[in-house]
């Protein structure tokens, strides 16, 4: 019997496969300026009223300025299927946002460093969003920007439900025309703060989004 369905006879609350995953790791736990606090098992981050931590987001995009969106695969706990930047996740301790990011790229889409120039941090923010009674997440994410040079992808079907190569500038200028996808919160956020002039990629412990 797997950890996931340990308990499931005696009618007890059966962990998902990633959620055992998740119970596994820990993540970086952060004040309001980034600066870290000790660590915090990453699933009793993402429960209840959660725990401020650590994240990134990733958006790359091709020498035509198009975003390449990806959806997050159906197994996912939460935001499952939703559309989020190119890459998302939490960098563990020890390791910079640019060494987690580059990380993510190749696990998920089998990007390697020759593949894309110019990756870095370009924003940080504080954000909190609750997914229904699953869920939180309550993050400082730094965005991180790259453009790639060769778009050959290959695609974790574990991670990623579907690629979408999108111009930028239409994503936050008409909507309308992709309204039939659902965005994670912290695309959203990365989205309008680039657009309205507030990237910043240096915490001062504003308020959170």
């Amino acid at each position: 019997m797997s950890d996931a369905n340990a308990g499931a006879d005696a009618g007890e609350y059966a962990r998902t496969a990633e959620e055992v995953e998740n119970a596994r790791q820990d993540v970086v736990a952060v004040d309001a300026r980034d600066e870290p606090q000790g660590l915090v098992n990453r699933l009793d981050a993402h429960t209840g009223e959660g725990v401020r931590h650590r994240a990134f987001t990733c958006l790359l995009f091709d020498e035509a300025d198009r975003l390449l969106l990806a959806q997050r695969a159906a197994r996912k706990r939460l935001w499952d299927t939703y559309w989020d930047g190119t890459v998302a996740s939490h960098p563990v301790e020890g390791q910079s946002q640019v060494e987690a990011t580059r990380e993510r790229l190749e696990d998920e889409l089998g990007l390697t460093p020759d593949q894309y120039d110019g990756l870095a941090v370009t924003d940080r923010f504080e954000y909190k969003r609750h997914y229904y009674d699953e869920g939180v997440e309550w993050e400082v994410c730094a965005v991180l920007k790259a453009t790639l040079s060769d778009v050959a992808l290959d695609p974790d079907p574990n991670e990623v439900g579907g690629l979408l190569w999108a111009d930028y500038a239409d994503l936050w200028e008409h909507p309308r025309n992709y309204r039939q996808l659902r965005f994670c919160p912290w695309f959203e956020v990365a989205l309008r703060r680039d657009f309205e002039g507030e990237a910043d990629p240096e915490m001062h412990g504003e308020t959170r989004e």
